[in-house]
């Protein structure tokens, strides 16, 4: 039998896409271990200056930041600021799906295209999958551009598990809106077995922006091709504030080492009083887990929540369980949210630094997708974080090691599968 020259290469490309599938899934994680913890308080300009360093940002002293709790609120406030955009609008989605949300955000941003203000979507060709172009015809034919990040050209397929995973929206280069949650019906109507999720979106004023605005560029560049440099894109504004915020932009390296986790886990191997984590993808690899044993031991008490019953992911979840063992031993407290999917991701650190954003505390976040998260040092920021975080510890329950020795025997047995996927969670 001869083959063609197109089958040959057809065969090549499954073969070499099969092996890096095995890498990911197999390929030993890079380990984190802090040299040395940090000295110098977390209060500090010290602390500041080497943190900022690490996280390759800029230390940004004119911004302010305003928390919004839950898709009713945060989804109204992105619709207010896209409908008073007067030069610029540029959205980054990880999922944007058909439904209610997205057509109301569809029709708002064809008003502004067609007015004129120029608007630029960079969407993820997988989370974003079932949302064809002819959803934004409308749109496209008023002026506005849709872009999507890593599709299934062949040129492409290398680096088709390399998604982005940032929820990126940007107004006239003067409002920013960061957080969890992407643009799908879910964060906002409740179903019937399926409420509403529960997530957070905060809105960024000042010099700050700036660094948002650069983070969806470097994305539109590697999905359009285009940079861009008008001067719709940029400005300097400047608010009121007494804190310093860094904006992470966090992407693969070859290394596996990216800007998030050089974050995370110097704050955590930082933290004195407390750390505090919301998160809907609970996967810390020993590493990490080595770093909140270690936070323990040294007295510095350690919550977290996650999903419970509600969890889109049902063997994710069952991945996640399977690590609370060796945390629990320690004193570190788990809570299982109970009301619905809570896909929060927000992180604080002795009731001084928050952290909030796209990441999840798992491999993916951590090794493969580009994320954008931002990092606060501001008491009054994080006070406003803790009484979500407060409110939501009432709705969840607590897991103690004797609860987690008792899981079921059918949930031991799944384990074994979400363990071989959770690098890919």
């Amino acid at each position: 039998m001869h083959l063609s020259g197109f089958e040959i290469l057809a065969i090549l490309a499954i073969g070499f896409q099969s092996f890096l599938l095995f890498l990911a899934l197999f390929e030993p994680t890079l380990r984190y271990k802090i040299s040395r913890p940090l000295s110098a308080p977390l209060d500090s300009d010290q602390f500041d200056c080497v943190l900022a360093t690490l996280a390759d940002s800029s230390r940004y002293k004119h911004t302010r930041i305003e928390v919004f709790t839950n898709g009713e609120n945060f989804y109204e406030a992105e619709l207010e600021a896209i409908r008073n955009a007067q030069r610029s609008i540029n959205l980054e989605a990880y999922i944007f799906q058909k439904g209610v949300v997205t057509r109301r955000f569809v029709e708002a941003l064809t008003e502004r295209a067609k007015a004129g203000v120029k608007v630029n979507l960079v969407l993820d060709a997988i989370g974003s999958f079932a949302t064809w172009k002819s959803y934004f015809r409308h749109l496209r034919a008023a002026g506005g551009r849709v872009e999507w990040y890593h599709g299934f050209k062949w040129n492409e397929l290398p680096r088709l598990n390399s998604r982005t995973h940032r929820e990126i929206l940007v107004i006239d280069c003067k409002v920013a809106f960061v957080g969890g949650a992407g643009f799908a019906d879910h964060w906002l109507i409740a179903k019937k077995r399926r409420p509403r999720w529960r997530d957070t979106v905060c809105r960024i004023q000042g010099d700050a922006v700036s660094a948002v605005q650069a983070t969806f560029i470097e994305n539109w560049l590697e999905a359009s091709g285009e940079l861009l440099t008008e001067d719709e894109y940029f400005c300097f504004e400047q608010e009121p504030s007494e804190s310093v915020t860094l904006v992470i932009d966090s992407s693969l390296t070859s290394g596996q080492s990216t800007r998030a986790r050089m974050l995370f886990q110097t704050l955590i191997a930082s933290a004195r009083e407390s750390i505090e984590i919301t998160t809907p993808y609970f996967l810390p690899d020993k590493g990490l887990r080595d770093e909140f044993i270690r936070a323990r031991e040294r007295g510095v008490k350690v919550t977290v929540i996650c999903p419970g019953r509600h969890h889109d992911h049902l063997l994710t979840r069952r991945a996640s369980r399977r690590l609370y063992g060796a945390l629990l031993k320690t004193g570190a407290e788990i809570y299982e949210y109970k009301k619905s999917m809570i896909h929060a991701k927000v992180m604080i650190i002795d009731g001084r630094w928050s952290v909030f954003g796209s990441t999840n505390l798992d491999h993916r976040s951590f090794s493969i997708n580009d994320e954008v998260n931002v990092a606060s040092n501001d008491v009054a920021l994080a006070a406003r974080f803790r009484e979500d975080f407060v409110q939501d510890l009432s709705v969840s329950r607590k897991i103690t090691y004797k609860v987690w020795k008792r899981r079921p025997l059918k949930e031991r047995l799944s384990e074994g599968l979400g363990r071989l996927l959770e690098r890919q969670q």
